[in-house]
Order: C-alpha cells, then sequence, then structure tokens
C-alpha cells in the first residue's frame, strides 16, 4: 500500500508523505511500535524501510551496508540485537570454543601480537608463525626470514613481533627488523639492521609504518610514495627506551611516543627531542597513546607518602598534562587507553588490582582485587574487562557489577590479551626462555609443555562452526543452566552421571 498513501492523516489535517516520515525519524523503536498501532496509515509509516535502516545505523549494526542490501531493515535490526544478547550471555556464562595455537616439540614462545583475530607469534627457533582465528584455520604458516651473506647459522632468537591489517614486524635479538606483507606471500618485502640489541617495536595501527629503538637511537620506517621503503626519521635520545608507540590517525609524517627511564619524548620530524615530561628519578612503567593522548604510569619516590603511584594523562597537540589519576602504592604494569571505550581508561596494577579511570575525573570508578602476583595485561569494553596476571590466570569481571564472571589457568605470565564481540586471544609468554635444568627436545613432552608457553582463542559466536571445532570428548553433556554450562573444551568424570 505504499506507493498508493501520497497524504497521511495526522488528525484533522493531511500531511504529505516526505513530510510525515521526518518528522517519524525523530522516534526510537518503541515510539515507532506505538504509532504503528494507531491506524493502518501509520503502520505503513511506522516501518518504512528509510526509519529502521537510520536506527540501524545509528545503533552501530552493519554499517558498511546500503539500505538495498536488505528486504527488511526491522527485521535486520532485530536480528542484531539478538545476536548481540546471545554473545553477551556467552561470555558471561562462558558458553563457546576455545582452541590451542599449537607449534612444534622443542621451542619456546617468546612474543605474540594479533589485530582482528590474526594472531603472530616469535619463538627462540627464530621462526614467526601466523594463524587466521576467524577461519578456525590452524595449519600456521611460517613467515622466512631475508636471509643475508652471513646467515649461515641458526637464527637468533625473536625479541618482538607486531601486526596489524596489512603488515607484520620481528625484531630479532641480534638487531634484525623483518616486515612482511600480509598480502604477498612469505617473503619480508623489508629488512633493515640495528648495531645493538632491540629494546621496543612499535607498528603502527592502520598504513606502514615501523618504529624501533636499539640503544640512544629510535628509528622510523615507512615507504615512500614509490613503494619503496626508506629511513623517514632517525632520533638520538638520552637514555634507554622501555617503551615506543606510534601516534595513531596521523597524517603527514609520523609520531611517536617514547619513554626512555623517567624521560617521555614526543618525536615528531619537525620538533625531534621534544620532551613531553620528565622527572628526575620516576621511572615510567607502562605507556599508551591514542589518537590526540598519551596515558603512562609513573613510579615515584616509596619514602613520600604523598606522592602515590599515579597515571598522567597528557595531550599530544598542546603537550601539556590534562590530568593526574590514581592513588596507589604500587606500581602501575600496564594500561590501555586505545582500545578502551570513549573518556575511559582501564590500567592494571604490581599491587593485584584492577583499575577503571574516567578521563574527566581523577579518582577511580571501580576497582578489582584480581591477581595474586600483579597484573600484567588488560582491556575493556562498554560493559566487561578481561585481565591477565603474572601468575597466569585470565579473568573476565563485569564492570557494572563489579564481579568476576569466570576465569582460566596456564602456568606463564599472561602477556598479551586482545577481544572484541565474539573472540578471545590470549598468550601465557615464560620469562625464562632458557630455562636450566630441561632440555627441551622434541622428545622431552613433559620439559616441552612445562616450558613452551601457550596461546589460546577462544570463540563466543552461536556458529556452528565454532560448536563443531571443540573435539567430542571435550564437549560437556550437562546443559542444565542451574548448575553450570561451561562447555568451553572442559570434560569431566561426572558429565554423563
Amino acid at each position: 500500500f505504499q506507493n498508493e498513501i501520497n497524504e497521511i492523516p495526522f488528525f484533522d489535517i493531511q500531511l504529505p508523505y516526505e513530510l510525515a516520515l521526518k518528522i517519524f525519524q525523530y522516534l526510537g523503536k518503541a515510539e515507532l511500535g506505538r504509532c504503528a498501532q494507531v491506524s493502518r496509515m501509520w503502520k505503513v509509516l511506522a516501518e518504512d524501510e528509510v526509519l529502521w535502516y537510520r536506527l540501524c545505523q545509528q545503533e552501530g549494526y552493519l554499517l558498511d551496508t546500503n539500505i538495498s542490501d536488505h528486504s527488511c531493515w526491522k527485521l535486520a535490526l532485530r536480528n542484531c540485537r539478538a545476536k548481540e544478547r546471545t554473545l553477551k550471555t556467552n561470555w558471561k556464562n562462558r558458553i563457546g570454543a576455545v582452541s590451542q595455537l599449537q607449534y612444534e616439540l622443542g621451542k619456546i614462545l617468546c612474543d605474540v601480537h594479533s589485530c582482528d583475530g590474526v594472531v603472530i607469534a616469535g619463538y627462540t627457533s627464530g621462526e614467526v608463525r601466523l594463524w587466521d582465528t576467524r577461519t578456525w584455520d590452524y595449519t600456521a604458516p611460517i613467515l622466512e626470514p631475508m636471509h643475508g651473506p652471513g646467515d649461515a647459522g641458526p637464527q637468533p632468537h625473536v625479541c618482538f613481533v607486531r601486526i596489524n591489517n596489512s603488515l607484520a614486524v620481528a625484531a630479532y635479538e641480534d638487531g634484525t627488523v623483518s616486515v612482511w606483507s600480509l598480502m604477498f606471500g612469505r617473503e619480508p618485502i623489508h629488512r633493515y639492521q640495528h648495531n645493538q640489541r632491540i629494546q621496543a617495536l612499535a607498528l603502527g595501527a592502520e598504513g606502514a609504518t615501523v618504529a624501533t629503538a636499539s640503544g640512544f637511537e629510535v628509528k622510523v620506517e615507512s615507504p615512500n610514495d614509490r613503494g619503496f621503503w626508506q629511513t623517514m626519521e632517525t632520533f638520538e635520545i638520552q637514555k634507554l627506551v622501555n617503551f615506543l608507540n606510534l601516534v595513531p590517525d596521523v597524517t603527514g609524517s609520523p609520531v611517536t611516543v617514547a619513554a626512555a627511564e623517567d624521560i617521555v619524548y614526543l618525536l615528531k620530524a619537525e620538533d625531534p627531542g621534544k620532551i613531553l615530561h620528565s622527572v628526575y628519578g620516576q621511572p615510567v612503567t607502562c605507556l599508551d597513546v591514542s589518537a590526540h593522548e598519551a596515558a603512562f604510569g609513573v613510579k615515584t619516590f616509596g619514602w613520600l607518602l604523598n606522592e602515590p603511584n599515579q597515571i598522567l594523562l597528557y595531550n599530544l597537540e598542546t603537550s601539556q598534562c590534562l590530568k593526574k589519576m590514581g592513588n596507589s602504592m604500587g606500581d602501575f604494569t600496564c594500561v590501555n587507553l586505545q582500545n578502551s571505550p570513549p573518556n575511559m581508561l582501564v590500567a592494571g596494577n604490581k599491587d593485584r588490582r584492577v583499575r577503571v579511570f574516567d578521563l574527566r575525573k581523577s579518582e577511580s570508578l571501580c576497582s578489582f582485587y584480581a591477581h595474586r602476583l600483579g597484573v600484567s595485561a588488560v582491556q575493556m569494553d562498554d560493559w566487561k574487562i578481561v585481565s591477565g596476571g603474572e601468575e597466569g590466570l585470565v579473568c573476565v569481571w563485569d564492570q557494572r557489577m563489579g564481579t568476576k564472571l569466570w576465569e582460566m589457568h596456564a602456568r606463564h605470565p599472561v602477556r598479551h590479551v586482545w577481544f572484541n564481540s565474539h573472540s578471545l586471544i590470549t598468550a601465557n609468554i615464560p620469562d625464562d626462555k632458557t630455562p636450566r635444568g630441561a632440555s627441551i627436545e622434541d622428545n622431552d613432552l613433559t620439559a616441552h609443555r612445562k616450558h613452551r608457553g601457550i596461546i589460546y582463542a577462544y570463540e563466543f559466536s552461536v556458529d556452528q562452526l565454532a560448536v563443531e571445532s571443540v573435539l567430542p570428548i571435550c564437549r560437556s553433556s550437562y546443559d542444565e543452566v542451574t548448575g553450570y554450562n561451561y562447555n568451553i573444551s572442559l570434560a569431566v568424570p561426572y558429565d554423563n552421571i
């Protein structure tokens, strides 16, 4: 009937359909539902595809689609909201599938990083591997190194690995940095060398910019307009770099934030030696950078009780300190600003607590007593927090309720945590890469499992593929809601009783 309706009766007046549609666009879902019960004419208007397409876009669903992609946008919005509720329930009740990203025997995990479900890992054998957890295809390819004229011996250990949507980068113990393209095979597209061991590695969230710190030098590499890699900038600083980050969403020359002991540098081409923060004797313990701000933890003098350890928030454009947050006697060991919701920040501390801060205030919104040996990795979204500890525990928290939903444990400290709406990736990386008294060989299964480290990939979506990925012997047959519903690769002897 929509094509036949030219005028909409609004009580005692007649309005054109287009004008009535403009009035209805200010209504929400509940108001449109009530208006659809007024009359037949209003029902046609309240269920117009343009209105429900806009509501779907406003709530953040199906952003990359056009209005012609779905025949009923009201049903599409309903399905998206139902899927989101199901995912949230699965997260809370630990319903889904879990897989270990395995590797051959005799090698120890050195570093792990992930981006949008793609995981990169470096090992003591010098090999770098990739997994795409979005397809549940865990035949991990090896990214081959670029062999130089004097590379006849064994490969050096991998120090750092990073990955984004287009590039994968690995830094080795001998100062070599290799860059691979995720679209052009397993051979590296660029390689460069430092004279000393690399202390920090940073890769831009988007684009192709790599920053490395070795000794008192910070080098930034990027391809030029013709696609040839070159050294964009080289910065000389006064102290050894502990943390290094590239500022995302920067037009023009890249901007780097480097924390070297008690000095934080803002490294730009037009101002190469700019100091963002410097207080003698107060070293920086963690660092994270967003598009316009930098957050880092500062360790103050232990005997001055009026100066507790804090997190400082700086504006990168004005170089001014915006906030001093936190009041803890322990050191802040990790901070996550870039992946947090707007105006929010989450940090982990050596005092075993996870704290959530509102950037518009100075005090913490909530604090969780999370781990036994200190917090090593954190990430949050609008309703949950995932934290990893030095004792190997991964905890999932409900932020609003302030309660722990569930936890998983492995042997080594949690050094990497990443999640999105439907998946979670954690990495337990051992601190000791060359354990004494253990000959980790291919036939020594016990020593290998004890010292290797492990990567877990969790999938909470209701897709049938995720359910089938769990081995049958690991699927729980207990389906009562009142008991437990932990069927993530979990089998206990009394399931069938």
